[in-house]
């Protein structure tokens, strides 16, 4: 669940009943000269009747002169992405993904694919970067959890057709990450995804309840902390390091003028290693938590 692409699970739509007494998803603002860039933290795939967008962000995402996201949301970028996963998700030739778990872990692995409907088999064939979003898809769409209602989206549809899109990285660059993180993080993270999905929603609404009540500090605790302390080189891989190749981006628009509202995944926006925590490291004023 640690994963960028991957910070949400199942979660009972009771959960979500009272969303709209709670309060909403932090935003940070940072200003430079005639630049402001509002940063907004993502979860990627979302029930539909989740009331979570800040009428603040709704406001910014009408006026934006440019809309900024991970990767492209057109069509042909998520078909490569969805393709790239595939060609580099696979098993090599004579290896299996049972063969790196162990005995309990190959156990859960088995007890949670059933109950998601997802085979066995094929998910013996994959590296355990793509099992783990693998089931998590899956148990996503069980609970009607889907791309469409995630934050990107949304976003996404909101905007005025003319407000240029923009992205950080590349749908190869990302699934490069994924693929590239230590083999022994990948299995760790996927590890510890199988025992929070083998318990039940709680991990998932613990963070879902973070962002939406705004808390920064929680989202850490339940979100990051967990994968820095069981996959640190993937930690430093999929998050340290794009907040760092991002922040030069972030910093040459605003060096130029008008407003960029910018949507990443919320475990970008949180932690000691945030992209608003090295903007204020570099002097620029950030409003937010």
């Amino acid at each position: 669940m640690r994963r960028p692409v991957a910070f949400c699970l199942a979660v009972a739509l009771a959960v979500f009943a009272a969303g709209a007494a709670w309060a909403r998803p932090p935003i940070w603002v940072a200003h430079k000269g005639d630049a402001t860039v509002v940063l907004f933290g993502s979860v990627h795939v979302l029930p539909p009747d989740v009331d979570w967008e800040p009428d603040a962000l709704r406001a910014a995402i009408a006026k934006a002169d440019d809309v900024w996201f991970e990767i492209p949301l057109d069509d042909a970028s998520l078909q490569a992405a969805s393709r790239l996963a595939a060609q580099s998700g696979l098993q090599p030739r004579g290896r299996s993904l049972s063969r790196e778990l162990s005995p309990a872990s190959r156990a859960k692995l088995a007890r949670v694919a059933a109950r998601c409907g997802v085979s066995l088999a094929e998910l013996d064939r994959l590296r355990p970067w793509l099992a783990e979003i693998t089931l998590s898809l899956a148990v996503y769409s069980k609970v009607g959890a889907i791309k469409d209602a995630g934050v990107e989206s949304r976003v996404d549809r909101e905007a005025p057709a003319a407000t240029p899109r923009r992205a950080f990285e590349t749908a190869a660059q990302q699934i490069g990450y994924l693929a590239g993180a230590p083999v022994a993080d990948q299995v760790a993270s996927l590890v510890e995804t199988l025992s929070e999905l083998d318990e039940g929603p709680g991990s998932y609404q613990r963070v879902v309840s973070a962002w939406m009540a705004g808390d920064a500090t929680a989202i850490t605790d339940e979100a990051l902390t967990p994968m820095m302390k069981q996959a640190p080189g993937e930690y430093r891989l999929l998050v340290v390091a794009r907040n760092r190749r991002w922040l030069g981006q972030i910093l040459k628009r605003l060096d130029g003028k008008g407003e960029a509202v910018m949507v990443v995944g919320v475990g970008h926006l949180v932690g000691p290693d945030s992209v608003p925590a090295l903007l204020r490291a570099r002097g620029i004023s950030v409003e937010g938590p």
